[in-house]
Parts: C-alpha cells; structure tokens; sequence
C-alpha cells in the first residue's frame, strides 16, 4: 500500500514528494519524504518494541516507560544524490520542528534526555546504549551515505503531528514540511510470526 499524501515545492528545479504506507520489515506505516537528492523515512515503532529495546539494555521499567510513552519512529536518512548529481547532506535535529495542536517544539534529543537519565541514576552502560540507539543529532552524509536510529517527538501515544525538516544540500538550505504523522498507539502488537 503507498499512498501519494503531497507535493512540497523546494525550489523550481526540484520537488519533494511525501509518501505514506506499510514498511515491509516493520508492518508498520511509514511517512517518508524524498526528492532526487534525499530520502527521510520515519517509521512508526510500538511502544511495546521501544519498552522491550530499552528493558533489555538495562533501564528500569519506569525509565523504559517514559521512553515508550514519547512518540518513537525509526528514522532512516539517505544522500542518494550520487544517482543526480553529488553533493554532501547536511542536517542537524535542532532546526527541525514539531507541530502539535497549534503549537510548535522541538524533538527531545540525546543532550535533552541525559541530564534526566543523571537524575534518575540510569547506569551508565544503559546510558551508552541508549544515545547509540537515537538518530544522531547533526551529520554531513557524502553521496551515497545513510544512517538510522530512533527519533523521540515526546508527544503522547496517538498523537498525530506536522513535521518540518531542514537540511542543507547542493550549496542550499531547504525546508520541507511532512503532515499528519501518527505516533503509533499505546496497543499490544504481537512479534511477526508469533502464533
């Protein structure tokens, strides 16, 4: 299933379509954005698949909780202007924003949450494995380089928001907004090919 969900002027050379659907390894809905140059997939994560990843590496079920309750999506980010015409891709998560209920915020990144997980006295391997699971902050992808990694929006279980994605590529800074992006529900999912 894919579905065509918008077309977002960059500039008028090139566009950028969002596209939404069922990723084929997570069976869960993806957004993504892409034009010749980039791709940006985010797609939706359980709160039990983000419970169980962080229960295993060490946080406590309370920590793992608030994680779990914070709007998680694996996000997939890829300079694919090797295929036009090569230039690095630059990003950094801090000028990205959330739009929720008319309101605008940003993402809670890795520098956001360790001053909690200090707090909270989360053991420092927990901590390790935790800043390594998240989306980096800020890269510079050269053509034809990728990454991946959890992006937390801390919104509730259900929430449905706009995000604008910024990122500088081919000697330009470009913006783009991807709409109605449902953090996935607080429900029990079972594991595929369970019975």
């Amino acid at each position: 299933m894919l579905l065509l969900s918008g077309l977002i002027l960059l500039n008028p050379a090139q566009a950028a379509e969002v596209q939404t659907g069922i990723d084929p390894e997570a069976q869960l809905p993806y957004w993504e954005l892409r034009n010749p140059e980039m791709s940006l997939r985010l797609v939706q994560r359980v709160p039990d698949q983000t419970r169980a990843f962080f229960q295993a590496r060490g946080f406590t079920n309370d920590n793992a909780e608030l994680i779990a309750q914070s709007c998680v999506f694996q996000t997939v980010f890829k300079n694919t202007s090797h295929e036009t015409s090569p230039s690095p891709l630059e990003y950094n998560l801090h000028e990205w924003t959330v739009l929720f209920a008319n309101q605008a915020h940003k993402m809670k990144l890795r520098e956001d949450w360790k001053p909690e997980w200090v707090q909270r006295e989360v053991p420092i391997a927990a901590q390790l494995a935790f800043e390594w699971a998240l989306y980096p902050t800020w890269q510079v992808y050269q053509p034809g380089d990728y990454n991946w990694g959890m992006s937390i929006f801390n919104l509730r279980p259900g929430s449905v928001f706009d995000l604008e994605v910024v990122w500088k590529q081919s000697g330009k800074k470009h913006t783009a907004m991807i709409k109605d992006i449902k953090c996935a529900e607080d429900t029990y999912v079972a594991p595929q090919g369970a019975e």
